[in-house]
């Protein structure tokens, strides 16, 4: 089973809320979002499978992550409100298509179910993280010194360095994987059936990645979907807006 965390009480109402994480990302990176959103209900965040501390796996394939979360689900009553954000979007839509009786109320957070074409940033990505000297690396600051070359984005590299374990000297990445992976990552399976429960599309404004041209393709498999946007925010929209996602989802998800 996935690895995971819990915040707040099992005492309300309401099924628990379920948080799955971007490529590249952890279920630390929801832990501020989750302690809020756990005032009133139980929210549970994961480490998606080849990330964190959660098994290593020879595939990362959308039918894959979606069966992994609905093993998390079935172990805390069998339904839950679900939110996804990029990778971890197009798994919770995965398993709405596919285990819709799994999923109550599902948050997409700036993702559309369609396939992407800038995998190759993504390799850049990887490249920087295995070049790097873990040999070498003493504290945070000289791992951020020295992938600052290939990744100029200082927001990026702040991300990324949330995935490296100083003391042990390895990513809590299987970028092997990750990397053989991408062309799957970066499209969207043919699986299942439109799922006929609520769906909000979450995008950050300053993002591009769910498009005018991509509603006929969410509405074809989301019918109930809604869109909105998260003001003076991109694609990292929960870390760069963090309170008014918050707010967003406390409002779609207690419904």
């Amino acid at each position: 089973m996935l690895a995971f965390q819990t915040f707040g009480a099992a005492d309300s109402a309401l099924p628990p809320i379920l948080i799955a994480h971007g490529l590249f990302g952890s279920g630390r990176n929801w832990r501020a979002i989750a302690t809020r959103l756990a005032e009133t209900r139980r929210v549970v965040t994961v480490d998606m499978r080849n990330h964190g501390d959660s098994f290593r796996a020879e595939s990362q394939t959308y039918p894959d992550m979606a069966a992994d979360l609905a093993e998390v689900i079935a172990a805390f009553g069998g339904e839950a409100d679900v939110i996804g954000h990029s990778m971890g979007g197009k798994a919770a839509m995965t398993l709405a298509l596919t285990r819709p009786e799994a999923v109550r109320r599902l948050l997409v957070a700036d993702i559309a179910p369609v396939a992407y074409v800038h995998g190759e940033g993504h390799r850049g990505l990887i490249a920087a993280m295995k070049g790097l000297d873990l040999s070498a690396i003493t504290s945070r600051r000289e791992a951020d010194a020295a992938l600052a070359a290939q990744i100029p984005e200082r927001a990026v590299r702040a991300f990324l360095l949330q995935s490296l374990d100083i003391p042990a000297r390895r990513w809590r990445l299987n970028l092997d994987v990750l990397e053989r992976a991408l062309p799957d990552i970066m499209d969207f399976p043919a699986v299942g059936a439109p799922f006929a429960g609520p769906v909000l599309f979450l995008a950050g404004a300053q993002s591009d990645y769910i498009r005018p041209e991509h509603r006929a393709a969410i509405k074809a498999l989301f019918p109930k979907a809604r869109q909105a946007k998260i003001p003076g925010a991109g694609h990292w929209l929960h870390a760069e807006n963090p309170r008014a996602f918050e707010a967003a989802a406390r409002v779609f998800l207690d419904a």
